[in-house]
């Protein structure tokens, strides 16, 4: 299983490393025209450059940019690596499994959006094939909270299950914005008591990984109060997800 890991780390190295970007800019001006100038000039797609805080090497950016404005483009298959959020309020990323890191629905001003990226733990061994660090930018003082959550609609009715541990991230005041590994907040589900679903069957109390077959339709529920920017890194190193 072990072996297997690493594998899966190499060839995530290798894909990561076909290309190169800029670093990336930290915003200055509080509007949203420098937001949106800043994030195009950081580039998402792959960088091989480390930030304050992260790891040197070769990463996915994902760029996720709260707004005013609802956006009236369709976004769907808008592989940009930047996803637009309300910059007040709540918006669904589904996550999508899939073999590389990919934005599918960039919009999400209407409610939704949609992420792909490959399953971080297929062998079931508490160790993620790839690390998600992040750093919120903008405006001081504000955040958002982030809820790793499960859906899905069962013969005899509709559940959710949200992770009992949230992500929070707050761009605080004073010096540069610092990366931080909140792998196992984005890619795990903590359940502290043993839920039963609307067709009778129980879900164990557990750390459950995104795309464990236990559950259906994993997303995240993006809570924003304020932020601007919030930057997500995805390296080929591993990290333990299940303290």
């Amino acid at each position: 299983m072990r072996n297997f890991k690493l594998l899966s780390v190499l060839i995530l190295t290798i894909l990561l490393g076909v290309s190169c970007s800029k670093e990336d800019v930290v915003p200055t001006a509080e509007n949203e025209s420098a937001t949106l100038n800043a994030v195009k000039k950081s580039s998402s797609s792959l960088t091989a450059r480390g930030g304050s805080g992260a790891p040197s090497g070769a990463h996915y950016n994902l760029n996720i940019i709260g707004v005013s404005n609802p956006k009236t483009t369709d976004m769907t298959g808008s592989n940009g690596g930047r996803i637009f959020v309300p910059l007040a309020g709540r918006t669904k990323i589904m996550l999508i499994e899939g073999s590389d890191f990919s934005v599918l629905d960039a919009n999400g001003t209407d409610g939704s959006a949609s992420f792909q990226l490959p399953n971080p733990d297929p062998d079931g061994d508490g160790v993620s094939s790839y690390s998600i660090y992040a750093r919120a930018l903008g405006t001081p003082g504000v955040s958002v909270t982030i809820t790793t959550c499960a859906d899905g609609d069962l013969t005899d009715g509709y559940y959710e299950v949200c992770s009992a541990e949230p992500l929070t991230v707050t761009r605080t005041r004073g010096g540069a914005p610092k990366f931080s590994n909140v792998s196992t907040q984005l890619l795990t589900i903590l359940v502290t008591d043993d839920l039963t679903l609307p067709d009778g069957s129980t879900l164990k109390a557990g750390r459950y990984t995104i795309f464990d077959p236990a559950l259906e339709d994993y997303f995240w529920k993006y809570d924003n109060t304020g932020l601007k920017l919030l930057q997500l890194r995805f390296y080929p190193i591993a990290t333990d997800i299940t303290p």
